[in-house]
């Protein structure tokens, strides 16, 4: 049995003891997010972000058509995406930026798909070494 020690009481006026903050929830995968890996379509989007200033996501995709706008909702609402800036002139268009969260899948999808493309590449040959000249 533990026995718990009798805090002194603080004097009348004194501040009281301010219980701590609590902690920020880190970024990253969510229980939504890890039970739904998110789709062809959205991993494209996302991928498109990480070579633009600011991690900035594209409104059309690279054949020019406007992406489909349940693709923006669906990283929004899972923490991939947040809004950057409403556009005054197009009030419909989500302009948004990835999230630390959306970089990481962004990143996590690249490089898998390197690890395949480089398992699928034929073996490099190596040449032969060159003869030595005797004179």
């Amino acid at each position: 049995m533990s026995e718990s020690v009798p805090q002194p009481r603080p004097a009348r006026g004194a501040p009281r003891p301010v219980a701590p903050a609590p902690l920020p929830q880190p970024e990253g995968r969510s229980a939504q997010t890890s039970a739904h890996p998110p789709s062809a379509s959205q991993l494209a989007w996302l991928k498109r972000g990480l070579d633009q200033p600011g991690g900035k996501l594209p409104l059309f995709d690279a054949d020019g058509k406007k992406v489909d706008p349940r693709t923006i909702r669906r990283c929004l609402d899972v923490g991939w995406a947040e809004p950057w800036f409403t556009n005054p002139i197009k009030p419909d268009w989500l302009v948004c930026k990835l999230t630390a969260s959306g970089r990481a899948v962004a990143l996590r999808a690249l490089r898998a798909e390197i690890r395949r493309a480089v398992r699928a590449a034929p073996p490099r040959l190596t040449p032969p070494p060159h003869p030595v000249k005797r004179g």
